[in-house]
């Protein structure tokens, strides 16, 4: 076998060539998992059945794995030709109907792609899932791993008997001896990227949803060890709420039988959209008290996986180019869903306070790109999945809402769903159904929003609506008057604009808000009377959605050097204790404690990070007893501990029981932990408070935890067994990795880890190379140097122009968001 990496990177232009020759119709794939509890193996035998056509008599398979043990190709075996990444297939007969197996030994994963095994401490069960997108497939089965290859899928399992095995599909046939064989039902044509499995003995919940002559049975597991955690009857609520919605929004049935729903150990990602069997991050199941922000977020997540049973499951791009017309899709439909179906009737103002924000950041990088992007293989699809393919893609949607009406927008969607189901789309497949639906032209509107890069800032000047980056734009500004401590909108005046300056007369409020309703995708500037409005009187403003533009328009000012990190602080300080919404709160405390630690000048950063601890603890003592803000401001303190010790003292005692907590606050596992990292960071506990800690709390989230806590102590040996074990320990799990990073990191302490910079320069090549892709983008970008000057990370960009683009793009975009420290910093510092 030759170095898979040579091969695994699979370009479009090769995967089209391959569609072009293959028609490819089903896939029988087996697997053998009876032997999964049995930590020595570390393998399972996998084969896949493909029937297709083939216009060449060549082809190729993909594969990574430990062995591919034989290739049989109209039932003649010929030689096993596997480089690590891909089969080489001979032998097809062009003009008839072929049937290629292809039988190997699988990988089972600590990284989260592909087939990952957990065995919970807990209770020492194993559990098996699956997470393929964009291309992990092919670390499960031999596949044809390419989203335009849709196919019919039907998986056979032999697992251990006591097991629940689940896949795309409710189960046909069922045996069962000294172990289990389950047959699935055959699929819809779908691609290989959404096919899934997952097994172990999952505590299960079950529901139905019923319209009409259609009942869709709906399941929700977890681990049987958070079962008494698992809140199923919301959660089934939100998928019951959210099926009535799609099915009208859509005009098109649910289609793909069942509805499962599975949270599960050690996930990469939020969610992911298999059909009949969505996969979600256990943070969802909340093992402790959890704010309306972290339900809101929950339920957006399930709405969001849902709009892809559609947009994605049902129609899917050709190619991961057009990513965003999944994606961008998704992410407008969960908030668009929840405030349209479910109780969270703030959900926008969550995203244009937090999501937006996340576009913002991404869209100003120097790696920028189109919404509708450029991805000529799939390493640059891997990190594809960003801020500019989903927040932005989903905040410029909204704006074509507006722009083409409603009523339009969704009529082009039934349109879209009609005429492409099963199938593979490009942009203008799309564009084409919202313009006949609509009578606009989207063409002209796509060429402005999907094709560019960058965004327009908008502000007020002498008499007139200025925009940087001119682009046409549908949006509101609100006029807002102070009254006895009140900003209420006097009027909402509705503009179209497209050129850098618009005249306008706005005259005489207190606050002008530029884009009132969040109806477009720009950054908004105050201007100085509205300023200093909201410095006297942000949380006198009564609606959810313009408060949440303000603390984004005053964020964003911040990271642009634009406001002063101090004086948004005192913002914060005087107005976030006050704020009732629970996800603006969560989204102002993140950025004020960013700020204090990234952008204020080192003479002042003693002061302020001890200034920010004490207003955390205030406001955690005065909110209201057992209040989402409490909550909230309970984490602050913790986070804020990592950075100061002025409360040491009392949170010792506290979580020793020696002192009570303050009234109405639960002590659950997750805030324990938060705050006794903080106190770890900052040398107020030591190894074996950090070890009872972990026995108290001898959990998959604890274990985790006390690797974060113990390699965030205040010591220079022990972050530099912190530094080898993440680079050269290959047994960490993705999380138990993504934690010693972190307890790296913690503290901000550059004199303990600033001796390591060169090496990390010295590193990520070789790490790019031989580790994973989701293991080496986190090393990657997790350990970049947060150090005085970008000079080194210039020099290794010099230096290595012909390395990997994808590595070349998380160095660049880590070393902007440096550049950026420094620019602010620097901005702040002077008089």
């Amino acid at each position: 076998m030759t170095d898979p990496n040579a091969s695994a990177n699979l370009t479009r232009e090769e995967t089209a060539a391959r569609a072009a020759s293959i028609t490819l119709h089903e896939v029988h794939v087996s697997l053998d998992l009876t032997e999964a509890k049995d930590p020595e193996r570390s393998g399972f035998p996998t084969a896949s059945t493909f029937f297709l056509e083939a216009a060449t008599p060549e082809t190729w398979v993909d594969f990574l794995g430990e062995d591919v043990v034989a290739v049989t190709v109209n039932g003649a075996d010929i030689p096993v030709d596997w480089d690590g990444a891909r089969v080489r297939i001979t032998g097809l007969e062009p003009g008839r109907r072929n049937v290629v197996q292809v039988r190997a030994v699988g990988a089972y994963s600590r990284s989260g792609e592909g087939l990952h095994r957990f065995v919970d401490p807990a209770d020492g069960e194993t559990y098996l899932y699956t997470q393929f997108e964009p291309a992990d497939s092919r670390r499960l089965m031999p596949v044809f791993e390419q989203p335009d290859m849709k196919a019919r899928w039907q998986f056979s399992v032999a697992a251990p008997r006591e097991w629940i095995v689940l896949s795309n599909q409710s189960i046909a046939h069922h045996t069962s001896d000294d172990a289990q064989y389950p047959l699935f039902h055959e699929t819809l044509p779908i691609s290989s990227y959404i096919t899934a499995i997952a097994a172990g003995p999952y505590h299960r919940a079950e529901g139905e949803w019923t319209r009409g002559d259609q009942t869709v049975p709906l399941g929700v597991l977890c681990r049987a060890s958070l079962a008494e955690h698992l809140d199923a009857d919301e959660i089934l609520e939100i998928t019951r709420q959210g099926l009535d919605f799609f099915t009208d929004a859509f005009g098109y049935p649910y289609p793909w039988g069942k509805y499962d729903q599975i949270f599960v150990p050690e996930y990469n990602l939020g969610a992911m959209e298999n059909p009949g069997l969505v996969t979600f991050t256990e943070a969802y199941v909340f093992r402790g008290a959890a704010t309306d922000a972290q339900r809101e977020a929950r339920a957006n997540t399930i709405l969001h996986e849902m709009a892809h049973m559609w947009f994605g499951d049902l129609v899917t791009m050709r190619w991961w180019d057009d990513l965003w017309l999944k994606e961008s899709f998704a992410d407008y439909m969960g908030s668009h869903a929840s405030v349209a179906a479910t109780r969270f009737a703030d959900a926008w103002a969550s995203f244009a306070n937090r999501r937006k924000a996340w576009a913002y950041q991404q869209d100003q990088l120097p790696t920028t790109h189109p919404i509708v992007a450029d991805i000529p293989d799939l390493e640059a699809a891997k990190l594809n999945f960003d801020g500019i393919t989903y927040a932005k893609g989903a905040s410029v949607l909204k704006q074509l809402v507006a722009f083409v009406g409603e009523e339009a927008f969704f009529a082009g969607a039934r349109a879209y769903f009609r005429a492409h189901a099963f199938g593979n789309t490009t942009l203008d497949d799309l564009l084409a159904a919202l313009g006949e639906a609509s009578g606009r032209d989207v063409r002209a509107w796509s060429r402005a929003w999907l094709e560019t890069t960058g965004m327009s800032t908008l502000s007020l000047e002498d008499g007139a609506l200025v925009q940087t980056d001119p682009r046409p734009h549908r949006l509101r500004v609100g006029l807002f008057d102070l009254t006895e401590g009140r900003l209420e909108r006097r009027e909402s005046v509705e503009l179209d604009i497209a050129a850098a300056r618009t005249p306008v007369d706005l005259r005489g409020a207190d606050l002008t808000l530029i884009n009132d309703g969040d109806l477009t995708y720009a950054k908004a500037r105050l201007d100085a009377r509205s300023l200093a409005t909201v410095e006297e009187a942000l949380s006198g403003l009564g609606d959810t959605l313009a408060r949440g533009l303000v603390w984004s328009q005053l964020w964003n000012a911040t990271r642009d050097a634009e406001l002063s990190p101090q004086r948004y602080l005192a913002i914060v300080a005087r107005h976030a204790p006050r704020e009732t919404n629970a996800a603006l709160l969560a989204g102002a405390i993140a950025n004020a404690a960013y700020t204090v630690n990234h952008y204020l000048p080192e003479h002042e950063l003693a002061g302020a990070r001890a200034a920010w601890l004490e207003t955390a603890w205030r406001a955690m003592i005065d909110a209201t007893p057992g209040s989402d803000a409490q909550l909230a401001w309970a984490r602050a303190v913790g986070h804020a501990a990592a950075y100061a010790d002025g409360r040491a003292a009392e949170l010792r005692a506290i979580l020793g029981g020696d002192a009570p907590a303050p009234e109405g606050l639960r002590l659950d596992p997750d805030l324990r932990w938060a705050w006794m990292q903080g106190l770890a960071a900052s040398g107020a506990v030591d190894a074996d408070a950090i070890e009872a800690e972990r026995r108290r709390d001898d959990t998959m989230s604890g274990r985790t935890a006390a690797i974060e806590a113990l390699a965030a102590r205040p010591d220079a040996d022990v972050r530099a067994a912190a530094w080898r074990a993440a680079w050269d320990d290959a047994t960490l799990s993705n999380d138990h990795l993504g934690a010693t990073i972190a307890g790296f990191r913690a503290g901000g302490r550059r004199d303990l880890i600033a001796g390591f910079d060169a090496e990390y320069f010295e590193r990520i090549l070789p790490t790019w190379r031989t580790r994973s892709i989701e293991i080496a983008r986190r090393l990657v970008a997790g350990m970049f140097p947060a150090s005085d000057s970008t000079d080194a990370a210039d020099a290794w960009l010099e230096a290595h122009a012909h390395a990997p683009a994808s590595l070349r793009r998380i160095v660049i975009e880590q070393r902007d968001h440096l550049a950026r420290d420094l620019r602010v910093r620097a901005a702040a510092s002077r008089p």
